[in-house]
């Protein structure tokens, strides 16, 4: 029957994990799999992420250089 142990643990240096359990017998053969948590995406890159979202972008920055379709509004009217 196959056992399971759930752990967090912090990578180390060179990509060192470490994994220490009372529940595991020494010499006992396993096999680790590494869940890595996303970090926090970067703005530009949630930006990019979608091609709906890329193009939206594009198309906004295509507008930049048209002045004209600029809109201009008065803060103290908002």
């Amino acid at each position: 029957m196959i056992a399971g142990i759930r752990q967090k643990a912090i990578v180390g240096e060179g990509g060192e994990v470490k994994v220490l359990s009372p529940e595991l017998p020494s010499g006992t053969l396993g096999e680790v799999i590494v869940l890595v948590e996303p970090g926090e995406q970067d703005a530009t890159e949630f930006l990019l992420s979608t091609e709906a979202n890329r193009n939206h972008l594009l198309r906004a920055l295509r507008d930049l250089d048209n002045p004209s379709s600029y809109i201009y509004d008065n803060p103290a009217d908002l």
